[in-house]
């Protein structure tokens, strides 16, 4: 049975199927002047961030758990400029994979966007848009180890260092999907938090200015966190009481 995808839904999904396919995006064809007019206001006042290619969701249909979809290439300018003009049709979303790491004691560990970034003081799990370093041989986009792969990139944490779950919690808005997997970490969040400020400083690439504990809703007010992690924390949260 398919099951609509809805803005503003919840889903639990034991799978992801994803596929790199042709598609003809008519915003990025007919819109190229205003694309590069946007980037280089963007560019010139982060000259640290780089056009590369990401990968965004342009069909999508959840049968019997699983999420299936299809993404084509695009360069980031043309994402840029889609997202902050509002999101045109028709529909195309960035579905990206993010890390729900969580302590042993139950608090979260989020990380604070650094101001080089596009998405300067945005305090959410690890992520990123997927790219071609998520493609595989076979044409599948590889959700899953983007999970650990990002996480690794902005954080070093390891893989031995963690224990991933199973399936997604999936969050749908217009213009996003935020494919949530459960990460866990054997500390408390202050030791936990402690580890990554560490790790931080030997990154090739430092995108993280923080690493933020979150241990209730009231610490989400604290930040400034997009309105689809207060609601993912906020099922969490419900769930742990019932």
């Amino acid at each position: 049975m398919s099951v609509g995808v809805e803005n503003g839904s919840i889903v639990r999904l034991s799978r992801v199927d994803a596929l790199v396919e042709p598609y003809d995006w008519a915003f990025a064809r007919e819109n190229a002047e205003m694309i590069a007019a946007h980037w280089a206001k963007i560019s010139a006042e982060k000259p640290a961030m780089f056009n590369g290619r990401v990968m965004l969701q342009h069909r999508a249909a959840i049968r019997g758990g699983v999420f299936e979809a299809g993404y084509f290439e695009v360069d980031y300018a043309a994402f840029l400029t889609w997202r902050d003009v509002g999101h045109p049709g028709p529909v195309i979303r960035n579905g990206f994979a993010m890390a729900a790491l969580r302590a042993n004691d139950g608090a979260f560990l989020c990380g604070k966007m650094g101001d080089h970034t596009a998405n300067a003081g945005k305090v959410y799990f690890a992520a990123g848009t997927p790219d071609r370093d998520d493609a595989r041989p076979d044409g599948t986009l590889d959700l899953a180890g983007s999970v650990t792969r990002e996480l690794g990139e902005e954080t070093g944490l390891r893989v031995e260092d963690l224990t991933v779950g199973e399936g997604w919690t999936v969050l749908i808005e217009q213009g996003r999907i935020a494919f949530m997997r459960e990460v866990r970490i054997d500390l408390p969040a202050d030791e936990a938090r402690a580890l990554m400020l560490e790790r931080m400083k030997h990154l090739e690439e430092e995108e993280l200015s923080d690493i933020v504990i979150v241990r209730d809703l009231t610490d989400t007010e604290k930040h400034d966190m997009p309105p689809f992690m207060r609601r993912y924390l906020a099922h969490i949260f419900e769930a742990d009481r019932s």
